[in-house]
């Protein structure tokens, strides 16, 4: 098996639960670097680990074959093209870029230099969506005519990191997973509407936004909002035979989270199942049992393709296409008007 030798910029949250615990049960992956300005903390999570001081070291490392970029947001474009002009395959954690213009810059020098360039859309394994994706697949419910499909929180108060700061808000933090998912199921809309507002006191940024993605008979509504409070509702799906209602978020994120490694059968599995509702099963909803989640699908996939044994797991024309949604959100809402793309 070839030997995959990593490289990671960025040790935050999504380096230190979202990336180097799954390279580590990768079969032929291997972390060797780190950038971080904190060796420290690094070490305290990765005994040993080398950690270089920039990216400019890390991308010249010989060992590299792979570059995580797991940098603030604004820098992922930057870090990802240097990575791309060493030879290097890229992984960007979500958002792809912060720009549509960027987007397509990253896009066109990954393929240019045969270089596998892939965005961190795990949520595409969360045992909800898969679940969802049965259910339209088995035509459980009929003909799918709108999802509500939700990422909501309850911080009533800021903080004063980047991440709060976040000019486009959750539209570009959660966003970029909501999108992502109504683009696997239905493909590219007709038109985006997106309200967005700063409904904390003295935030820095947008805290809420509700979007509507616009298909010839389907609607998809997509919103995330950091003040609420009953934030249970996950998704709700309605079709012409019935509809399915899920509460609770994948049950990944938290492990990863605290710490858990991602190992053993029972990883994955949500233990909260859906209610369906269908008028020609009776009055009652009953429970249907989920699939379950599994983001190291996602990293088996991603060594396959770079060995050239299979596709990107998440090509970086997927990445093109939550941008160019992302942007016609962006003047959605500064035009108050539907964004035909």
């Amino acid at each position: 098996m070839q030997e995959i030798g990593v490289g990671l910029i960025g040790y935050g949250l999504a380096g230190r639960a979202f990336h180097a615990p799954y390279v580590a049960v990768t079969p032929g992956m291997t972390l060797h670097a780190v950038v971080s300005r904190d060796a420290a903390k690094v070490h305290a999570g990765l005994p040993g680990m080398d950690v270089v001081p920039d990216v400019a070291a890390l991308v010249a490392r010989d060992d590299v074959d792979l570059v995580i970029v797991a940098s603030p947001d604004e820098l992922h474009a930057e870090h990802a093209l240097a990575a791309l002009a060493a030879g290097k395959h890229v992984l960007i954690d979500k958002p792809f870029a912060t720009t549509l213009a960027d987007a397509r810059r990253i896009a066109a020098e990954g393929e240019a230099r045969g270089r596998i360039v892939t965005v961190f859309q795990n949520r595409r394994w969360d045992a909800d969506f898969r679940t969802l994706q049965r259910l339209i697949a088995g035509g459980e419910l009929g003909e799918i005519v709108e999802l509500e499909s939700r990422f909501d929180r309850f911080r009533p108060t800021f903080t004063d990191t980047w991440k709060d700061a976040r000019t486009a808000g959750p539209w570009l933090d959660l966003g970029p997973h909501l999108i992502d998912q109504a683009l696997t199921l239905f493909g590219r809309p007709i038109g985006v509407t997106t309200d967005l507002a700063t409904q904390r006191a003295g935030a820095p940024a947008a805290d809420y936004v509700h979007a509507t993605l616009r298909y010839e008979t389907v609607r998809v509504h997509l919103h995330a909002s950091k003040l609420v409070a009953a934030h249970g509702l996950r998704f709700a799906a309605h079709g012409t035979r019935g509809s399915w209602m899920k509460q609770g978020l994948d049950v990944q994120e938290g492990k990863a989270v605290a710490g858990q490694a991602p190992a053993g059968e029972d990883w994955g599995l949500d233990p909260v199942p859906g209610l369906l509702f269908r008028p020609e099963d009776g009055p009652e909803p009953v429970a249907f049992v989920n699939e379950k989640g599994d983001y190291r699908l996602f990293w088996q996939a991603l060594a396959e393709a770079i060995r050239g044994d299979g596709p990107s797991p998440v090509p970086a024309s997927a990445g093109v296409a939550v941008l160019e949604v992302i942007d016609a959100g962006l003047r959605s809402a500064a035009e108050r008007r539907e964004i035909l793309l």
